[in-house]
Formats: structure tokens, C-alpha cells, sequence
């Protein structure tokens, strides 16, 4: 079974091609578009796997082949990923290379983490530091997801600071909203967001300096030295060439302006931007990936799940045990499934068609047992004293009459998986989670409903399949009795 899931979820790259990565936020994507750019003038295939989630994700697929490449922070090295805080470029690079890692040289601007309030709020309070936040406990805070969990995040900087306030998470770019709407009143930025002037943001001053220097840069895998050496000859020679000033101005185009990425990413580089495909094209693609995606899953639980509800209904004992171990299996949060497939499958489709394929089972499994059981004892009699082989009770009466309660449990996996396949745009899996990703991050309600809108439509389009299928396998006979 895993080795179907992988090959079938196997991507198509051409073998000069590599692969970059990039976070779930505008900088990352952007950064990750220059140096995607800056391969392809060289006439390199180069495929940008975008807003694989949080930083995790992308270290794992680096570290395991998943991608070549991504931009990455030195504070985040330190003291995130290679617990080794304080810890300088050279020793850095060291820990990096026993990982069989390379890093570039700083771009050339440095992209800390800080504190913000609006500014009227931090004034009218007289909050003008992180130190001067212990004096209104009452305060909202919400912090991005990643910023709540990590070494370097909340709640080092908590202790450190002697904060006393409770943190909510939320999505990054959602926070500025809430700055905006009042809902909340602090969150963490990045030093180079647009938004900061944007929404006149107080940036309040690190008076302990709790936060190292978050200088960007690139990791990329040892080897692909060897394998495309003039890319990462181009990797390193952006070194010092990105300062702040013009981080934050490519930053505003595209969350402010509402700029592709790749076309910003051209214009710094000088080269020609690539055609943008239009929205017909891309929902078109988003479908065909979405339905691979929920297709093949379907049909691999449907090859496990068929058998073992009949075993259930056949072995009672047994099948307590298999109906809560695939109720246990439905109660996990999908996101963390998706994220526990990495380390098999790596990034992309696989893992997405593992975590779907685990979430069909239950339905399928349960309403198989419960058809089954639910047949009429003087029916399952007869069929026994007329001298019917176990096969053959199964084949001619057994799955007839309870058709109608697995194509139902069936039905429910498909709907269910339409509305969970989104998550996989987070581990580089496409399908309609991708624009929905992309709206959110980009506060762009168009993009969103380009892949909320067809993913309902595709759901409403399993359900009616679904229903048909069964109008056609059911017999004459039982839909009269199923009428009356």
C-alpha cells in the first residue's frame, strides 16, 4: 500500500531540474521566486514548491530531498533548528555542513522578529518597548502560529521579559486585520513587512535584546554543487545585495500593490518575468490536482476499507477492534496527519494522499459493517439453508442489500476529503488549497474563492455521482421497496 501511495503521488521532474521551497509568507515566496529566477536565466529547470507551511516542513524536505533550497534566516538556524544559540556564520556553517547543507552569505538585510501595536494604542498607553507591555496585563495578544511554538518565539520571549499576558495563535497575515479591527492589540512582525508603514504600526523597541539577527540567506544541499553548479554560484553571488529598504519595497508590491511574485522577483533580477497563467488555467490545473489527490485516496481506502468492514460484520469481536482503531484514526487533526506522512512520502502528493487515504477509512469501514449487520436475520438464514457457499452469500445477497449503506459511507469520504485535500497545498500538494493559501496571505478574496468556490462545486459534484452510482446498482426490486 505505501509503495502504491508513493507511486502514484511520484512528481514528473525533468533530470536537470531542481527544486526550491519557500514559506507561508510573502518574503519567503519572494526570495524563493529570485532565486528560482536566477536559475532559469541560466537555463536551468527550476520548480518553486510554494508556502510549504512552517519552517519545520521546509528543513525536513531539505534535509531529505524533497527540495534543494530555500531562504532561511541565521536566527532562525541558530536557534530554532540547530539549538545553538548565539552561535556565529562560521559555526553555522560547520553544523550545516554535517548535515551535508551549505549556506550562502547574507543577502544583506537582517528581517528580526519584533513586537508591534498600532500606533495611536501604544501612545495613548505610553508603550514604547517590550519591557513597557508588563504594565497592561490586559492586553490582547496574538501571535502567528509558528512565532507560539518556537525556541526563539513566545515563550522564551515571555520568561525573558516577564510578560503577563496569554497569547492566542493565528495566521500572520491575519493579525494585521486584527491590529487594524481592534480585536487585538500586539502581535509579532517581521522587521521588513509592508504593512508596518501601511497600517502604522508601532514597532516596540527590544530594550533586553532578546532577538539574534535574523540575516537571510539560502541552505541548499551539498550536492547540488555537483549536480547545478551555476545555480548555486548564483545563490552566492546575491550575497549583500538585498538590503532592507528594498526587502520592504518588494514586500509592498506584492501585498500591497497585489504584484505577482515572479513578475517582482523578474524586475530585481532584470530578466523577463514568465507568463502568468490566466484563471480559467489555473483552476483548471488546481482541479486536475485536487482530483488526483482525492481520487487516488478514495480508491486505495476502497481497497482496504471494503475488506475489512466485511470482516467486522463477519468477526464481532474483531471488529470492535478495527471500528476503533478507524474512529481513532478520524479523531487525529488532519494538518499533524499531513505533516506525520513527511518523513515516508516526503513533500508534495504523497503525504496528502497517505493523510486522505487514513481519513476515507472509517465511513467506508463502518457503513460496510453496519449494511451488512443490518440485514435481516430470516435473510441471512434463508441464504444459509439454501446451502450457499460464505463467498457467494456475500457476492449475491449480503453486498446487494447493504449497497445502499456503503455507497453512502463512500459518498461521505469523498465529500469529506474534497474539504480536507486543501491542507495539502501546505506540504507542496496543489489542488484548490493553493489559491485559498494565496488569498489568505494576500488578503485577496478573489484568490480565495477561486479555490473555495470550485472545491465546493466539487464536493456538490461527488455527492450527485455518488447518489447516481447507486440509483444504477441498486436493483429494481429493492428501489420499489426502498420507495414504499
Amino acid at each position: 500500500m505505501l509503495m502504491l501511495i508513493a507511486a502514484a503521488a511520484m512528481p514528473a521532474i525533468a533530470a536537470d531540474g531542481v527544486r526550491i521551497g519557500s514559506k507561508n509568507f510573502t518574503e519567503s515566496v519572494i526570495l524563493a521566486e529570485i532565486a528560482a529566477g536566477a536559475g532559469r536565466d541560466l537555463g536551468r529547470r527550476v520548480e518553486h514548491r510554494r508556502q510549504l507551511g512552517g519552517t519545520r516542513i521546509l528543513w525536513r524536505a531539505l534535509e531529505e530531498g524533497g527540495i534543494d533550497a530555500y531562504p532561511e534566516y541565521t536566527g532562525t538556524l541558530a536557534q530554532e533548528l540547530l539549538r545553538m544559540p548565539g552561535a556565529d556564520l562560521a559555526a553555522l556553517e560547520s553544523a550545516l555542513a554535517e548535515r551535508g547543507l551549505r549556506m550562502t552569505a547574507p543577502l544583506g538585510f537582517n528581517n528580526t522578529y519584533a513586537l508591534g501595536m498600532r500606533s495611536d494604542r501604544a501612545l495613548a498607553l505610553g508603550v514604547g518597548t517590550i519591557s513597557g507591555l508588563v504594565a497592561h496585563p490586559g492586553l490582547t495578544v496574538g501571535l502567528s502560529n509558528e512565532f507560539m511554538q518556537r525556541a526563539d518565539g513566545w515563550p522564551g520571549l515571555r520568561e525573558a521579559y516577564g510578560l503577563p499576558q496569554q497569547a492566542n495563535g493565528l495566521d500572520h497575515d491575519l493579525a494585521y486585520r486584527g491590529l487594524q479591527s481592534g480585536a487585538i492589540d500586539v502581535t509579532d512582525l517581521y522587521s521588513t513587512d509592508a504593512e508596518i508603514d501601511y497600517y502604522d504600526l508601532a514597532v516596540l523597541d527590544d530594550d533586553r535584546h532578546y532577538f539574534p539577527d535574523y540575516q537571510a540567506v539560502f541552505i541548499y544541499r551539498a550536492d547540488l554543487d555537483a549536480r547545478a553548479p551555476e545555480w548555486t554560484a548564483a545563490l552566492e553571488a546575491m550575497a549583500g545585495r538585498i538590503d532592507a529598504p528594498t526587502m520592504r519595497r518588494l514586500n509592498a508590491r506584492v501585498k500591497l500593490g497585489r504584484e505577482n511574485e515572479a513578475t517582482v522577483a523578474a524586475d530585481w533580477l532584470g530578466v523577463e518575468a514568465p507568463r502568468a497563467a490566466g484563471r480559467a488555467a489555473r483552476i483548471a490545473q488546481r482541479t486536475l490536482e485536487h482530483l488526483g489527490l482525492v481520487g487516488i485516496s478514495l480508491v486505495l481506502a476502497l481497497m482496504v476499507a471494503l475488506p475489512l468492514g466485511v470482516l467486522a460484520a463477519r468477526r464481532p469481536r474483531l471488529g470492535q477492534v478495527v471500528l476503533s482503531l478507524t474512529g481513532l484514526l478520524q479523531t487525529l487533526p488532519s494538518l499533524a496527519v499531513f505533516v506525520f506522512m513527511i518523513p515516508l512520502f516526503g513533500i508534495g502528493a504523497g503525504p496528502a494522499i497517505a493523510a486522505l487515504f487514513l481519513y476515507s477509512l472509517l465511513p467506508i469501514v463502518r457503513n460496510t459493517h453496519a449494511g451488512i449487520t443490518g440485514i435481516p436475520r430470516d435473510l441471512r438464514e434463508t441464504a444459509s439453508a439454501l446451502g450457499l457457499p460464505p463467498r457467494t452469500r456475500l457476492w449475491r445477497i449480503e453486498l446487494p442489500l447493504a449497497l445502499r449503506t456503503i455507497l453512502a459511507g463512500i459518498k461521505t469520504a469523498a465529500v469529506i476529503n474534497v474539504g480536507t485535500a486543501t491542507l495539502g497545498a501546505l506540504i507542496g500538494a496543489g489542488g484548490y488549497g493553493q489559491p485559498i493559501l494565496t488569498g489568505i496571505r494576500l488578503d485577496d478574496i478573489g484568490l480565495i474563492l477561486e479555490g473555495a468556490v470550485p472545491a465546493a462545486l466539487l464536493a456538490l459534484a461527488a455527492q450527485g455521482l455518488f447518489e447516481g452510482i447507486e440509483r444504477a446498482l441498486t436493483p429494481r426490486g429493492l428501489r420499489i421497496v426502498a420507495r414504499e
